[in-house]
């Protein structure tokens, strides 16, 4: 039997800067959706990468007196850096400065022209460089210099130019119809509203060629002007695939994005998508943007969270962890010192760390470290259940939904009742009253640990791996059919040792 596809993509990251912890959030996201669908059964296909093209990078490379090509190889490998570095499991990395991205970027071009969606004329607008996007007038707002901004706070210039427009306004009763017979195409519902008050106000044809600067995708049959990033960009999710040729992992399933480009995601690709009589994506999921105590993250306050520090401080797992547990993936989220230190020692370090270190610790000590046989009452079988099969599907749902919170809200329920359970049965007191039963207990109280650290693995994937180790799951046996199975009496388990450490603060 052939295993379903699923596809799912990070935004590419613009190599303007150094990552920072937006960038680890939406592949962070993207890496727990993929391995999820991995252990479920999936044939999946991971795609994140740089976007490296437009004025913007034209111009950072020409303030540090290098070509642009040198400036985006120098940025894109610490992306790269990141992927690696943070364990994330994507199958592709994308860099639109590659030739293949070129010929596709080319040919739906050149399908877009063929159909009559693009047209030559001139453009007159503001364009804000920051943001590479154009802004109509009455979206702008007067800056702290008397200036106009963009509605990101960036600052927008005047210009005027030849160039190719993409009939944007075409497509707006496609787009709505799309919204309309889709409910879930764009999520969260409120950035759906968002999107569909948007395009009702009127679509005005997108301006999608420049001729001011160079460095892009030359326009074919027109070299004197370069593509509009975002037509470029976007193309980026079709590219991996093998587009123009063979493409059968097209469409996408998930596209990951901040919030701040979903009008690109949700209006632009769909239409070039249509507009080139091309599948649409399944879904659009926009999350929120993140604050560090309290206060808008800006470089000028000098508050830029930067992950490789969070992984440093407190250990890759558990900000993985944090990071997906603390605030629900669509809102605006803030990063609390004090929250992510309560999430490692009461969560990982007591709640699931100390359940597993004191069951195998016992049965290191009185059943010669051993899986232990077992005679199971009602109730120890009613608590293995409740990490089965159900729990599974009630996480599968929940991230199917993109509630990466409330996913991990329910197997922490489960791993809640485990420690309600072992404190009631007192296992430590059963040993001088009733060995077997004792036995009985640490088999249901590693069975279930088992089982929730199965469910596990996609967000923490290097402790779960330990602690799997630790309860004799075979290696080989850890994908999500494993929850059918059941621990054999007489295994050897290793040395328990500690997977989850508390964290203490370093004194002052």
């Amino acid at each position: 039997m052939t295993a379903p596809k699923y596809y799912v993509t990070t935004p590419i990251y613009y190599v303007n800067d150094r990552p920072h912890i937006g960038h680890a959030y939406t592949t962070l996201a993207a890496d727990v959706m993929a391995r999820f669908k991995r252990l479920d059964g999936f044939d999946v296909y991971f795609l994140t990468g740089t976007d490296e093209h437009g004025q913007k990078i034209q111009r950072s490379a020409e303030s540090k007196g290098i070509t642009p090509q040198q400036f985006t190889d120098e940025v894109s490998a610490v992306f790269r850096d990141l992927a690696d570095d943070f364990n994330f499991s994507n199958n592709d990395f994308i860099r639109t400065t590659e030739d293949r991205h070129k010929r596709a970027c080319a040919e739906l071009w050149r399908r877009l022209e063929a159909a009559g969606h693009i047209y030559l004329d001139k453009y007159a607008g503001w364009y804000a460089v920051s943001d590479e996007a154009f802004y109509d007038e009455a979206e702008l707002k007067e800056g702290p210099d008397g200036g106009k901004i963009a509605p990101t706070g960036k600052p927008v210039e005047w210009v005027e130019e030849e160039s190719y427009f993409f009939r944007l306004s075409a497509f707006e009763d496609r787009l709505l119809e799309l919204y309309e017979n889709q409910p879930d195409f764009i999520l969260p519902k409120g950035r759906r509203n968002e999107v569909i008050s948007f395009v009702k106000g009127g679509l005005q044809d997108l301006s999608i060629s420049r001729t001011t600067f160079d460095w892009g995708v030359p326009v074919p049959g027109n070299e004197r002007h370069v593509m509009y990033v975002w037509l470029d960009a976007l193309t980026n999710y079709l590219t991996a695939t093998g587009w123009p040729d063979a493409a059968p992992r097209w469409p996408a399933d998930l596209h990951l994005v901040g919030k701040d480009i979903l009008r690109f995601h949700a209006i632009y690709w769909p239409a070039f998508l249509m507009g080139a009589d091309l599948p649409l994506p399944g879904r659009v999921f926009a999350h929120g943007w993140w604050t560090n105590e309290g206060e808008k993250i800006s470089k000028s306050l000098g508050n830029v969270i930067d992950p490789y520090e969070l992984q440093e401080t407190f250990g890759l797992d558990q900000t993985r962890y944090f990071l997906l547990r603390e605030v629900p993936f669509g809102n605006d989220g803030d990063f609390r010192r004090e929250a992510m230190v309560t999430r490692m020692n009461s969560d990982l370090a007591n709640n699931l760390g100390n359940l597993a270190q004191r069951s195998l610790s016992m049965i290191a000590k009185n059943l010669d470290g051993e899986v232990p046989a077992a005679t199971l009452t009602a109730e120890d079988e009613a608590l293995i259940t409740a990490a089965g099969p159900a729990l599974l599907d009630e996480v599968r749902g929940l991230l199917d939904g993109q509630a990466f919170n409330r996913a991990l809200e329910a197997v922490w329920a489960v791993i809640s009742e485990a420690n309600v359970y072992i404190d009631a049965q007192a296992p430590w007191t059963l040993k001088k009253t009733d060995p077997e039963r004792m036995a009985s207990v640490l088999y249901t109280v590693i069975e279930t640990v088992r089982r929730v650290t199965l469910i596990l693995q996609p967000v923490m994937p290097e402790s779960t791996a330990k602690l799997l180790d630790l309860v004799g799951q075979p290696a080989d046996k850890r994908d999500f059919a494993a929850l059918e199975d059941r621990l054999v009496s007489g295994t050897s388990l290793p040395k328990p040792e500690g997977v989850f450490p508390r964290y203490v603060e370093a004194e002052a």
